[in-house]
C-alpha cells in the first residue's frame, strides 16, 4: 500500500544511495586506498539504512504519544544513535585518507558532506536532535581539518546544516499539528457528547410532557368545561393528578403499575405522599429495581399513615426508606408520631 511514509522511505534510500554512488565515481586518478573507500561506503549505507528501517518492538514504549490518531516517527534506538555518531566520526577521515591529499576536494571525495548530512537528517526525523547536531559538529570539524574551512563550507557543509535545521523545524511543526489535532478531537467529542445529552434531555422532556398530558389532561378538560368551578370529586382528582405528576418527575425509577396503584389508593384515602429519588439506585438493573418496587408496593399496601415519605438512600445496604407519620393522640400536628418505618435493602444484601 502506498503511503506517505513509504514514499519518504524510498526517497531516503534513493538519495543516500546516490550520494554513496558518487564516492565510486573516480574520474581523475586512481585512489591510493580503494578498499578503504569501498568499506567506508558500505559502512555508511548500512548505518543509514539501519537508521531508516530499524523499529524494534521495544521502541513502542519510547514512542511519542499518539495524538488524535496522528503517529509520528519512532525514536531512534540507542544502538542506532551510536552507529550514526561512529559513522559521522569515521567516514570523513577515512575518505580523506583513502583518496589522498590531491583528491580531497574532488566530487567523488566530498560526497560525505552531503551523505553525513542526510544521515543526520534521518536521525533528526527519528527524534534524536542532540545526536543529529552532535554528528553535524563532528562532520564540520573533520571536513574543515581535511579540506579547510572555506572549502568545506563551499562544497556542501552549509547544505547539511540547512537540511538538519529544516528537519528539526518540520518535526516540531508536525508535533504541534498533532497536538492541535488532538485538542480539536477532544473538543469535537465533548461537543458531540453535549449534543447527545441535550437530545436525551429533550426526549425525556417530551416523555414527561406526554405523561403529564395523559395524567392531567382529563382534569384540565373538566376544569375548562366547568369554568373553574370544581366539586369535591374533581378537586380530589386534581390533587391525585398533581401527586402522580410529582411522582413521575421526582422518582420515576421507583414506579411501576403496582406502586402507582398503591400511591393513588393512599392519596384517595387522604394521605399526603412524597416520593423522592435522591440517588442510590444508579447502576441497578431492571430485575433489582423490580424487587425493590415489589417490596415498596407491599409496604404501601399495609400503610395507614397520614403522611408518607418515600426516599431512596445513599447507603450501600439500604435502597429505599419509607417513613409514615400520623397525629399523636393529643391531636397536635407538631407532635406527629412515627407509625411506619421500613428500610428496603438492596437485593442480595443480607
Amino acid at each position: 500500500m502506498i503511503s506517505v511514509k513509504n514514499v519518504l522511505v524510498v526517497l531516503a534510500i534513493a538519495f543516500t544511495a546516490y550520494l554513496a554512488a558518487r564516492g565510486l565515481w573516480w574520474t581523475t586518478a586512481p585512489v591510493p586506498q580503494p578498499l578503504v573507500v569501498v568499506a567506508t561506503l558500505g559502512l555508511y549505507l548500512a548505518t543509514t539504512w539501519f537508521c531508516i528501517f530499524w523499529e524494534p518492538a521495544s521502541a513502542a514504549a519510547d514512542e511519542q504519544p499518539d495524538a488524535g490518531g496522528i503517529r509520528g516517527p519512532r525514536r531512534l534506538p540507542a544502538l542506532a544513535q551510536f552507529l550514526a555518531l561512529a559513522c559521522a566520526a569515521i567516514v570523513p577521515s577515512a575518505i580523506a585518507f583513502a583518496v589522498g591529499p590531491d583528491s580531497r576536494t574532488a566530487s567523488f571525495a566530498t560526497w560525505y558532506l552531503g551523505g553525513i548530512g542526510a544521515l543526520m537528517t534521518i536521525v533528526m526525523v527519528r527524534r534524536r536532535p542532540w545526536t543529529a547536531w552532535t554528528g553535524i559538529v563532528m562532520l564540520a570539524i573533520a571536513s574543515m581539518v581535511w579540506m579547510g574551512p572555506l572549502e568545506a563550507l563551499a562544497l556542501g557543509l552549509v547544505g547539511s546544516v540547512v537540511w538538519v535545521t529544516c528537519a528539526q523545524l518540520l518535526v516540531r511543526s508536525m508535533d504541534r499539528a498533532a497536538r492541535d489535532t488532538a485538542r480539536l478531537t477532544r473538543l469535537q467529542r465533548a461537543a458531540s457528547a453535549w449534543q447527545a445529552s441535550q437530545v436525551v434531555r429533550q426526549r425525556e422532556r417530551r416523555v414527561q410532557v406526554q405523561k403529564a398530558l395523559v395524567v392531567a389532561g382529563p382534569v384540565l378538560t373538566r376544569t375548562v368545561a366547568n369554568l373553574g368551578e370544581l366539586d369535591d370529586k374533581d378537586r380530589l382528582e386534581a390533587r391525585i393528578a398533581e401527586g402522580r405528576l410529582r411522582d413521575e418527575m421526582r422518582g420515576p425509577r421507583l414506579l411501576d403499575d403496582d406502586v402507582r396503584a398503591e400511591l393513588e389508593r393512599a392519596r384517595r384515602r387522604g394521605a399526603n405522599v412524597t416520593v423522592l429519588d435522591e440517588g442510590g439506585l444508579d447502576g441497578l438493573d431492571e430485575d433489582a429495581l423490580s424487587i425493590i418496587r415489589g417490596q415498596l408496593a407491599e409496604t404501601l399496601r399495609s400503610a395507614s399513615s397520614d403522611r408518607i415519605y418515600i426516599r431512596t438512600s445513599p447507603d450501600a445496604r439500604i435502597a429505599v426508606t419509607v417513613v409514615g407519620r400520623s397525629p399523636s393522640t393529643g391531636g397536635s400536628s407538631d407532635e406527629d408520631a412515627v407509625d411506619l418505618w421500613r428500610e428496603i435493602p438492596h437485593p442480595g444484601v443480607g
